[in-house]
């Protein structure tokens, strides 16, 4: 029964691999999802994709739910099922698209954790400017919070994307989608100084088009800059946790709070939506409403200072 759903799960898989040009790690949480539903399917006795029908689909949602995802979880679950099925009527397939409007709560929007300026410049400083790996892991902090880039653009980095005279990185991003990221004077100056004094000194002559690469001259993995931005972040004495996500955010935040233009953001992190760049708004929202909690004499803080005569 399984070998009749999943040669469609993997043309699918392929297709949008392929044609869409979308990248690994959503063409793998696509397979995961779509695994999930295969595997609930067989158990329901539902042998062919043409089988299932809204009841199935219901119950599957309902199954999600029992197991306690998310709601941001099982939308996301949805959407593969609706995106997969528009793929398998495409190739008649299927006679009838199952999937039911399904109104499925949004739930509470979870805000991006960020870093002070403070604790940033603190981050910042922690790897040790005597040693090359220190050099190239300051390197690398500064472009992620100069750039705002995601860990894997940033680890998949090549030399000929870096424009100098310009100051500017060429980055391919999410769906294959090219963009120009600009980058300032700090991290110019440190980037400089790995690619001239450091880099020489890890590659010792071996070949690689990769820009950051590790003591036997490979490119650095995203596991590896994940741990070394952790330890970073627990020598600085940060109790959050921090992520490389982390300055991402922290990247948009500190320009929306500087005054920057909401569509230059957009454009700087990529994404294909403004209203995935808009949480960085509510950001801010939270803020001012913690500052006015905070500071205004006839909130909770008042109690502190003494609260303000209604007389």
């Amino acid at each position: 029964m399984k070998d009749a759903l999943s040669p469609h799960i993997d043309a699918f898989l392929s297709m949008i691999a392929v044609e869409k040009g979308l990248a690994r790690n959503t063409v793998e949480a696509y397979s995961r999802d779509l695994s999930r539903l295969s595997s609930f399917l067989i158990g329901q006795r539902v042998a062919t994709w043409n089988d299932v029908k809204q009841i199935h689909v219901r119950a599957y949602v309902s199954w999600l739910t029992a197991k306690r995802l998310n709601p941001k979880s099982i939308a996301r679950h949805v959407v593969t099922l609706r995106r997969f099925y528009r793929f398998l009527e495409t190739e008649a397939l299927v006679g009838e698209n199952p999937i039911p409007r399904l109104y499925l709560p949004a739930g509470a929007r979870k805000l991006p954790q960020t870093l002070s300026v403070k604790d940033l410049q603190s981050l910042l400083n922690q790897p040790d400017q005597c040693e090359a790996l220190g050099r190239r892991d300051q390197a690398m902090l500064e472009l992620l919070y100069a750039t705002g880039l995601r860990v894997s653009e940033l680890v998949s980095l090549q030399s000929q994307q870096i424009d100098f005279q310009g100051n500017y990185l060429t980055v391919k991003g999410k769906g294959s989608k090219v963009r120009a990221v600009p980058f300032g004077q700090w991290a110019r100056k440190k980037l400089l100084g790995y690619l001239r004094e450091v880099r020489p000194l890890l590659s010792r002559g071996r070949a690689s088009s990769f820009l950051f690469i590790t003591r036997s001259g490979k490119p650095l993995t995203r596991q590896r800059f994940w741990k070394l931005i952790r330890n970073y972040a627990l020598a600085a004495g940060i109790e959050k946790r921090v992520t490389p996500h982390t300055l991402r955010h922290s990247f948009a935040t500190h320009l929306l709070e500087g005054g920057a233009d909401l569509r230059a953001l957009q454009a700087m992190l990529g994404h294909a939506d403004i209203s995935t760049t808009q949480i960085y708004t509510h950001v801010n929202g939270a803020r001012l409403k913690e500052a006015h909690r905070r500071f205004h004499p006839r909130e909770d803080n008042g109690r502190k200072k003494g609260r303000v005569s209604s007389s």
